[in-house]
């Protein structure tokens, strides 16, 4: 039986679609009041008989840093497929997106060497690597440097792939995947957020550059890799480098929206920080923007694939393609979500 953690967010509800669609015995962990309606929406997006695929993942209540409850979990499990993290900016948080991606990763690394699990598949991040600045592609071999402009995100999943290689020198059989940002259909208020903010009208764009990464490849290339028995190795997965101002451009035309037009410069970014800090401290509310957020936005990062490629012998979908499908899920749900005497009220994609 395979263990998948963090089912239930963007990624891994792609996971678990596609080991159940695949018909292996999946295991999923979550949190106790966890809300699994997202990854049924998820299957329902690739398949016709989303609840009957859905009924073959078997939940399971569990915690991370609770070691009993891990313990627990992995009865009976060959495989894990480990993506369970706190991902956040905000400083409110830092403290438990530390204890959960190292902490919670050492006790699944420790559990896994005890009940002998044969394969371990860690999700971990291009946050992990030294990314090269002024077009230098980052590869795999670049390694973590330590900076003070490194994020509390960051420095956590790096703490968090330590404790993997520390359990692959201890005889865990394990592989590594680092993807640059995750686009996927289904959590437009959360980690598709971009895309909900593209339809509601976003009008600014930064000047930095990213990579890019289809949730299905990701999923496509784990399962490869575990399949194929690659272990003590890590991977980065990111098809295309462009420039937020690309990335929106192209949301917009398959949302049937207006492109962002307004530059923010980054002196701007620095400035709205600030009083964003200042604003939160006095009302004890959520920061629209922090340090971290304006630091990420204006810095140009190029990532390349080549070793996957090389290794597993496919292509990365194109960013393109990858966003005008999730743009038609986005549509097409918000169709099936109005009356159709509102219908006029949906923008409709060029592409459809």
């Amino acid at each position: 039986m395979i263990l998948v953690t963090g089912g239930t967010g963007l990624l891994g509800s792609h996971v678990l679609y596609e080991l159940a669609r695949q018909g292996r015995k999946v295991r999923a962990i979550k949190r106790e009041n966890s809300d699994t309606g997202m990854v049924r929406k998820v299957f329902s997006y690739y398949s016709d008989e989303p609840d009957k695929l859905f009924k073959n993942i078997e939940w399971f209540d569990a915690d991370l840093t609770d070691f009993a409850s891990i313990g627990d979990a992995l009865e009976g499990i060959s495989e894990v497929y480990h993506m369970g993290a706190v991902v956040s900016f905000y400083p409110a948080d830092h403290k438990a997106m530390l204890k959960v991606n190292i902490e919670g990763t050492a006790n699944l690394v420790n559990l896994s060497i005890e009940k002998e699990v044969k394969k371990f598949c860690y999700v971990s991040s291009v946050a992990t690597l030294g990314r090269g600045l002024n077009g230098k592609l980052t590869s795999e071999e670049d390694y973590w440097v330590t900076s003070r402009k490194n994020t509390i995100y960051s420095i956590s999943k790096y703490g968090a792939e330590r404790e993997v290689w520390r359990g692959m020198e201890e005889g865990l059989n394990a592989v590594i995947v680092n993807p640059s940002f995750i686009l996927g259909p289904g959590f437009w208020n959360d980690n598709s957020g971009l895309f909900r903010l593209v339809l509601e009208g976003l009008k600014y764009y930064t000047d930095g550059i990213n990579g890019y990464v289809d949730a299905r490849d990701i999923v496509k290339a784990m399962i490869q890799l575990m399949d194929r028995n690659i272990f003590n190795e890590r991977f980065i997965l990111s098809a295309d480098n462009i420039s937020y101002q690309h990335l929106f451009g192209m949301m917009a035309k398959y949302l049937g929206r207006p492109a962002p037009t307004v530059k923010i410069p980054g002196f701007v970014t620095d400035v709205v920080w600030r009083m964003e800090a200042i604003r939160t401290f006095i009302t004890r509310s959520t920061p629209v923007l922090t340090k971290e957020m304006a630091y990420t936005m204006q810095q140009k990062y190029y990532y390349t694939h080549e070793k996957l490629r090389e290794t597993l012998g496919f292509e990365l979908t194109p960013l393109e393609q990858s966003v005008r499908g999730i743009c038609e899920f986005y549509l097409k749900e918000l169709e099936q979500e109005v009356p159709k005497s509102q219908d006029h009220r949906i923008p409709k994609s060029q592409s459809l």
